[in-house]
């Protein structure tokens, strides 16, 4: 008889002939449930292609973001692209087009590309899925999603939408029928009789895993399982059961591992021999494969079920040595959930909060809160008095999430396991609890006086930075203004900007300098705002050169606010805003936000819808992940964009919610652009008394600070108001001189359109530009000109031309704009 090959991968002519449209859609879905040979079928599909096509495999293995991030990364740096390496995982909406974009740019090469995502069904965060949508309707056309799981997940409406670009695979391909059932057997050289060909048919359904499983049981006892057998008892008994005991108690401790290397397996078994256990398993079972990069291993789920059990009647003192040494291997490579999954698993509270520690925060905080509750609610107090710092962290985390009673609770904890050691070093303890007041610093965020206390006490005692603080975070909370954020009382600005030089020296020492600048751009701004625009320039030079020295973009990037709205009153140039926004990395969707919003904002103020971003000029910020604190500033921009498109009647409807808002946060300045949007709205409307009443409103918060700069940006929409001066007599003084620098921009500005009509349009890069395009350089001449790239000197011409209203094909634009400068 014909050694038996049951190993052997079969496709039958359907389900080929099913496969063949994968080279033509957009998306391929994939769905079945366990065992229907999903994983095998796309195998065979993408192995035929490997010699000319990119394959990129990408496997879910829980239903957690942030490791399915990691496997996104890991298979797009395996596949030579390191695009992905520094991109954090999207949040939103948003974030997600910016990350559809910039594949959609690095793939379209002309090389078929297909990207295999298995097991989607774990991951059930709607959206992806929307995301999946959204990335199938823009690849290129050589790149082909395919994503299998048990669960159908497409949406109807989204399938309509994709129409022929999305292929459908489900169990009706899948399964053998009679034909192929038998054709299968005579592959595995398992001769069958038409009886049981029909009575396999019949209790299989041609479930392909379960025709496997009974000729296997055939092979080895010479007739088919009871036809009521358990599908994992039958797995069981045919792929495990019969393995020595070594191989045997191999296959259960590794079946807890998502994937693994021989390494790996070495380290968490303690057997030298992995390597030659696992040649066995993988040449004996079908269902233990090595994945594409030639060196991992992984299990079929239904393996892995089976295995899984199989660990459940090992000793539990074994249990708890494997658990612990997969938790150690895990830290040790940086994979931190799964080490705090394993050690939470082994019961080991001690090594749990050690990994705590060593991730400081960042891929805890995907955890749901009632996870870390659960967790932490294990761990014996000895264990917590032994891990002050971890305390720390979770502080953070519930902070972070909002969780201000049980951030609290934690406080006191770690209080108590400071106390629990009298034996600690005392740079110890001062580090901890100088850490602990930064992070309490931020329940009083907004109150710099009290801040500052806390800051002060944590930069007196640490000699260390802070664990809980990442350097290269944002630290405006997506607000493009520091002074929005910290001026809270009207009168009070000279005490804050004291208070504010004097504590954060002590927040950069135990941060690592996060932030920097912060104080001196605070002060630039006060400066602006009150017409001092020298003081405003220097201080702001001062603050680009140290936060762009300390690498802290997202100053940097509030720099760029206030250099624009310089440039909008003075003409001074603001060269650094226009680099930066064609330089910002395209994966840090909170710096493009930031600097969508500037934007915004200067191009609403000077009434140039057209050059409004998206997200604002159609009012989508809703897909935009704004942190609270930042979000009254962003909302006061959109209020600007809504008047400036003649939205009168939505900027007075909203005004009475932006502004309660304000108030329960303190935000004065933000309060008082939200009065004069106010006023300007009810005042287009008619509603004179009401426009009187905001105006009198925006007096109250910016007289006793002197803060001119607002009412003169909003000049045009004001005038009428203002010319109606008040009766109080500081009153009429301060609007003589809003009056007296809004005429003379006005008429400043006036003058130079009328003498160059692209003087007023460009800034002085994009007319440095213009003037090269128009003398008839190339792309490539100006870039090498200039320094700059290509694709930046392409971004720019496009803005140059919106701006001058230049239409037409590339030929025509450069004509027009040749001969715009031969007029000027």
């Amino acid at each position: 008889m014909a050694k038996q090959e049951l190993n052997t991968v079969y496709i039958s002519e359907r389900l080929a002939e099913s496969l063949r449209p994968i080279a033509r859609a957009a998306l391929t879905t994939v769905v079945a449930p366990m065992g229907y040979g999903k994983t095998t079928a796309v195998n065979w599909y993408l192995t035929a292609r490997a010699g000319s096509a990119r394959i990129l495999r990408i496997s879910v293995y829980s239903d957690n973001l942030a490791i399915f991030w990691r496997s996104v990364q890991t298979a797009f740096a395996h596949a030579g692209f390191d695009l992905l390496a520094d991109y954090p995982c999207p949040t939103d909406a948003s974030g997600g087009s910016l990350l559809c974009d910039d594949l959609c740019h690095a793939l379209d090469d002309g090389t078929e590309t297909y990207i295999f995502i298995d097991d989607f069904h774990l991951l059930t965060d709607s959206r992806v899925i929307g995301f999946l949508c959204t990335c199938a309707c823009r690849l290129p056309e050589n790149v082909h999603l395919i994503v299998a799981g048990r669960d159908r997940f497409l949406p109807e409406a989204q399938a309509l939408r994709l129409g022929n670009r999305v292929c459908r695979i489900s169990v009706e391909e899948l399964r053998l029928n009679h034909t192929e059932l038998a054709a299968y057997a005579r592959r595995c050289r398992t001769p069958l009789t038409d009886a049981q060909i029909k009575m396999l048919l019949y209790t299989t359904e041609g479930w392909f895993s379960a025709v496997y499983l009974n000729l296997r049981t055939l092979a080895a006892r010479g007739t088919l399982p009871d036809l009521h057998a358990d599908i994992y008892e039958m797995f069981t008994d045919a792929m495990i059961a019969p393995l020595p005991p070594a191989l045997r108690t191999f296959l259960a401790v590794m079946g807890l591992a998502d994937e693994f290397t021989t390494e790996m397996a070495r380290a968490v078994t303690a057997r030298e021999d992995a390597a030659a256990l696992l040649d066995t398993l993988t040449a004996q079972n079908a269902f233990v494969t090595r994945t594409g990069d030639g060196v991992t291993y992984r299990f079929h789920h239904m393996m892995k079920e089976c295995a899984a059990r199989s660990f459940q009647t090992l000793p539990a003192a074994d249990r708890r040595a494997y658990l612990d040494r997969y938790g150690a291997w895990y830290a040790a490579h940086g994979q931190y959930l799964h080490a705090m999954n394993a050690f939470r698993a082994s019961g080991n509270a001690d090594a749990w909060l050690g990994a705590v520690e060593r991730d400081a925060g960042i891929l805890l905080s995907s955890l749901p809160k009632e996870e870390v509750q659960r967790a932490l609610s294990a761990c014996p107090d000895e264990a917590l008095d032994a891990h002050p710092l971890a305390l720390l962290v979770l502080m953070r985390c519930m902070f972070n999430r909002r969780c201000i009673p049980e951030m609290m609770q934690l406080h006191a904890r770690f209080l108590a396991a400071v106390r629990a050691h009298p034996e600690m070093p005392d740079a110890e303890r001062d580090n901890l609890l100088g850490e602990c007041d930064l992070i309490l610093s931020f329940l009083y965020y907004n109150d710099i006086a009290a801040m500052s206390r806390l800051h002060r006490s944590a930069g007196s005692r640490m000699t260390r930075r802070a664990v809980s603080i990442q350097t290269d975070g944002g630290w405006t909370f997506g607000s493009p203004s520091v002074l929005m954020m910290f001026h809270r009382t009207p009168g009070a600005l000279e005490d804050e900007l004291l208070e504010m030089d004097a504590c954060m020296p002590y927040y950069y020492k135990v941060t690592g300098g996060h932030g920097q600048g912060a104080e001196l751009l605070m002060r630039a701004e006060a400066d602006f705002l009150r017409g001092r625009f020298a003081d405003a320039q220097i201080g702001l030079e001062r603050a680009y050169a140290r936060a762009e020295a300390d690498g802290q973009i997202n100053m940097a990037l509030c720099c760029d606010f206030l250099a624009c709205r310089l440039r909008r009153v003075t003409g001074i140039a603001a060269g650094r805003a226009d680099a930066r926004r064609t330089s910002l990395p395209p994966h840090r969707p909170a710096w493009l936000h930031l600097a969508d919003a500037i934007d915004a904002y200067d191009a609403a103020l000077d009434g140039e819808i057209a050059h409004i971003p998206a997200v604002f000029a159609a009012h989508t910020l809703g897909t935009v992940h704004t942190l609270a604190p930042g979000k009254p500033m962003i909302d006061m921009i959109e209020n600007q964009v809504w008047l400036s498109q003649g939205e009168a009647a939505k900027v007075a409807a909203r005004s009475a919610e932006l502004l309660a808002v304000c108030d329960a946060m303190h935000y004065s300045l933000v309060a008082l652009h939200l009065h004069l949007q106010a006023a300007a709205a009810y005042e287009q409307l008619g509603k004179h008394a009401e426009a009187r009443a905001a105006l009198g409103a925006a007096f109250d918060a910016a007289i006793p600070d002197g803060f001119l700069l607002p009412f003169v940006e909003s000049y045009g929409c004001l005038r009428g108001l203002l010319a109606l001066p008040p009766t109080d007599t500081a009153a009429a003084a301060f609007v003589r001189r809003i009056c007296e620098m809004g005429e003379e921009i006005l008429a400043r500005r006036s003058a130079a359109r009328a003498g160059d009509p692209t003087s007023a349009a460009l800034t002085a890069r994009e007319r440095e530009i213009a003037v090269l395009a128009a003398d008839r350089r190339s792309n490539r001449e100006i870039a090498e000109a200039l320094y700059l790239s290509e694709g930046s000197v392409k971004q720019y011409l496009n803005r140059i031309y919106a701006k001058l209203h230049i239409e037409g094909d590339t030929r025509t634009k450069r004509q027009q704009l040749a001969q715009l400068f031969c007029k000027t």
